[in-house]
């Protein structure tokens, strides 16, 4: 059954109401045409509950816009969402990255995550690629999708909204993997699923990072709006020590837009449910509005919080993670990048589920509570303890690694 405007209807009611069902919602292709997005393909969802969000084919299939019953979730960035014709990867010495940084979910990988770094290159087995040089976040969220398909698909009588594209990251002598994202919503709901698998379609070992830079900003973060998580440590911040308090910008409430805030951010370690899920949530209770984030803590082991909270450029990124905050020179030494060989996957999904009034925040706040209680304080110190990610398949691939490169 659909849920619409206080009513449930099957398919036919539906029908029988709406000539079309673009007249209540649905899914619609179209293109940016002025400034730095001309040229952009973007697919609008409108689920008909008020959720509305768009998909950037032609920024590796994330989510741009999103907002509810007109209230902004999204943060929509001072760069607009930029044309990747217009990027250079290796600019600024390798931060250019933030030239092309907006919207709710900007994919970081797929092969490198975190700061710019110089890796060893020794697994693509190429004498002139010594090393490689990667920028800050990787690749990804710059190359444009092959659109598979999207539209609208009945079950039974429920309605879901879908789309899928193929993200290929591929270089002669270099890594070919491809992302293969689905992206689905249900008539008359609130959430928004994606979900991921990473290949590698070549023939070499290929390292694989991947983090969800999923970022929110006004009117749904603003002065006390409070981040909630199953925090069962929290491993690391960026401004730990003397400045832990200089900005007066705790883990888990907002402070109101800074002309001079320096960006923050916290690693955590996160307890997982029953199911081996995490929720994590952003809340304002005045509005009575709230962004629910649900991921699998097998899959995205690692979550960060990112507080930026300067004026003109107010967000708060949740961050789920496959590696430590450390980045990648830290996961190798360490043992923990994923390696993957030719037809390997990983799989990976997030649920963004929308809060609408007090009853839905209370519920949001009794699963993350039932999970784990998180540090009743703001300013937590950090523990400085990194726990160990490598698992028996990370051992295997690291071998076949050592073996094929020792040849």
């Amino acid at each position: 059954m659909v849920e619409l405007y206080g009513q449930t209807l099957t398919r036919r009611q539906l029908a029988e109401r709406a000539g079309a069902l673009s007249q209540v919602a649905g899914v619609r292709l179209m293109t940016l045409d002025d400034g730095v997005e001309r040229g952009i393909r973007m697919l609008e969802f409108r689920t008909g509950s008020g959720l509305r969000f768009t998909v950037m084919v032609d920024r590796a299939m994330d989510i741009g816009d999103c907002d509810y019953k007109g209230l902004g979730i999204a943060w929509n960035s001072p760069t607009g969402f930029r044309n990747p014709a217009l990027h250079e990867y290796e600019g600024e010495g390798g931060l250019a990255w933030a030239r092309s940084f907006s919207g709710l979910l900007v994919t970081c990988g797929l092969d490198h995550i975190l700061g710019p770094e110089e890796v060893s290159a020794a697994h693509f087995n190429y004498p002139g690629k010594r090393t490689i040089r990667h920028s800050l976040h990787g690749r990804v969220a710059n190359i444009p999708a092959r659109l598979v398909g999207y539209g609208e698909r009945w079950v039974e009588d429920r309605c879901v909204l879908w789309a899928e594209g193929v993200v290929q990251q591929a270089a002669v002598f270099g890594e070919n993997l491809h992302l293969v994202r689905r992206v689905e919503a249900e008539v008359g709901g609130n959430e928004i699923r994606v979900t991921d698998r990473v290949i590698n379609q070549g023939f070499m070992p290929t390292p694989h990072m991947l983090f969800y830079h999923i970022n929110v900003s006004y009117p749904l973060l603003d002065a006390g709006s409070r981040y909630l998580a199953p925090i069962e440590d929290v491993v690391w911040a960026s401004h730990a020590g003397a400045d832990l308090r200089r900005q007066n910008a705790g883990y888990r409430t907002a402070i109101t837009p800074q002309d001079e805030f320096r960006e923050q951010v916290w690693q955590h370690s996160m307890a997982a449910d029953a199911s081996g899920c995490v929720p994590m949530a952003v809340v304002n209770d005045r509005l009575g509005l709230g962004l629910e984030i649900e991921t699998v803590k097998e899959q995205l082991p690692c979550a960060y919080v990112w507080q930026n909270y300067q004026a003109g450029q107010y967000a708060l990124g949740i961050e789920p993670s496959t590696n430590h905050v450390l980045g990648e020179n830290f996961a190798r030494d360490r043992g923990e990048i994923l390696w993957l060989s030719h037809g390997d996957e990983r799989s990976y999904s997030v649920t963004f589920r929308i809060l609408d009034g007090r009853n839905a925040l209370d519920d949001a706040e009794r699963r993350v509570a039932a999970v784990s209680v998180s540090p009743d304080e703001d300013f937590p110190e950090p523990s400085n303890i990194f726990p160990t990610l490598r698992s028996a398949k990370a051992t295997q691939d690291a071998e076949r690694f050592v073996e094929v490169t020792s040849q």
